[in-house]
């Protein structure tokens, strides 16, 4: 399966080869605490938005600093880690 920019997941870090200590693993959120992106071990992430939890799901890889994510309705989207902080479709999130 070819993910948009990224090309073969070959090449890409899928969280399932991961250890569960990578430092990408885990919960980040918007500084408002409105938008909660969860990045499982298993490769697998869960979006919560305001009180509407699971909100959207999906498989995510990280290739270097950059991921990409692909959620369970088709629908593409990306995003960058630097400094500690993910930036992702306008938005600024801090791991919790």
């Amino acid at each position: 399966m070819t993910v948009g920019a990224f090309g073969n997941p070959a090449n890409e870090t899928n969280m399932t080869t991961q250890e569960t200590t990578h430092p990408y693993v885990g919960m980040w959120v918007t500084e408002d605490g409105r938008i909660r992106h969860e990045l499982l071990p298993n490769g697998r992430y869960d979006e919560a938005r305001g009180n509407r939890e699971s909100a959207y799901q999906g498989q995510y890889w990280v290739k270097g600093s950059r991921i990409e994510y692909l959620d369970d309705t088709g629908f593409r989207a990306d995003g960058e880690f630097r400094d500690g902080v993910l930036y992702h479709a306008g938005m600024v999130m801090r791991r919790r």
